[in-house]
């Protein structure tokens, strides 16, 4: 089955895959800048709360469905939950759109998973746990565009480029590739792909995994260099000040102590070996 959803990637990808960097007191959690003393509890008691986006895709979630744990997000999720205790069957999933998930105010969630990048600015908003997965940033055309020939940054530059809005893959299309016109603003990947396919844009910018399976016929013309917002450790997003948030980091420390991360990303994520553009 993962050889079948490689074949739909025309590049075959290496491993920008760094787990594990961060330790528990580094996780960019929120707790500590707003959460009172009580803290924020389960949405529901005895539950296990978690959100994904609506769709989710492969290889974070395997044919949109997150309750049959199947794709690198829906098994961790899982993992999570019997790392805190909690039953398969009483973990609930739900869907937010990923602004919602970020924006401060009230959560219908205890847990979302969306490969949320770890940011200063987010953690204002919302807790994270320490980092499952460490990605960079990569550039996706179609055959026949004018960006399909391009070979490094300068090759782009003078071209439509698109990305989701307030997301990593933006700040490193704007700071990595500053295209002449600026970047195109989206409100989803679904907007961008669609984008790109009608022709508005030349390319877009997604995460490296998301990249490889994202866009049918879609080339991966390579990743952008790392820093300036191109590499991203992905965290487990909670409410501000949750109750969870200290043992959903250790569940996930945990997790990449005893190698089941790099067991999943394994099973579930491909060998990323894109060029770097530069």
């Amino acid at each position: 089955m993962r050889s079948s959803r490689l074949r739909r990637a025309t590049l075959v990808a290496t491993a920008v895959v760094a787990v594990g960097l961060l330790s528990a007191c580094s996780a960019g959690s929120g707790s500590g800048d707003g959460g009172d003393a009580a803290g924020v509890g389960r949405v529901t008691e005895g539950k296990l709360t978690v959100a994904t986006g609506e769709p989710a895709y492969a290889p974070w979630v395997e044919g949109d469905d997150p309750a049959s744990g199947e794709g690198y997000e829906a098994a961790l999720a899982y993992a999570v939950a019997d790392q805190l205790g909690v039953d398969a069957d009483d973990v609930v999933w739900v869907r937010t759109t990923f602004d919602e998930a970020i924006a401060p105010g009230p959560k219908t969630y205890d847990l979302d998973l969306q490969q949320f990048s770890i940011t200063e600015q987010r953690a204002k908003a919302v807790d994270f746990s320490s980092p499952y997965y460490e990605t960079r940033q990569a550039v996706v055309t179609l055959p026949g565009t004018a960006a399909a020939d391009a070979a490094d940054l300068a090759d782009l530059k003078g071209l439509a480029i698109g990305a989701q809005s307030a997301t990593t893959s933006f700040t490193a299309a704007e700071t990595a590739i500053d295209p002449d016109g600026g970047v195109q603003a989206y409100n989803s990947n679904d907007d961008a792909k669609a984008a790109l396919e009608s022709g508005q844009v030349d390319a877009i910018v997604l995460d490296v995994p998301t990249a490889t399976y994202f866009v049918d016929g879609g080339v991966v013309l390579g990743q952008l260099p790392a820093g300036d917002g191109a590499s991203d450790e992905l965290g487990i997003v909670l409410p501000l000040g949750s109750d969870l948030t200290a043992d959903v980091t250790a569940a996930v420390d945990a997790l990449q102590a005893d190698g089941t991360l790099a067991d999943l990303q394994q099973q579930w994520l491909a060998d990323y070996d894109l060029p770097e553009l530069s």
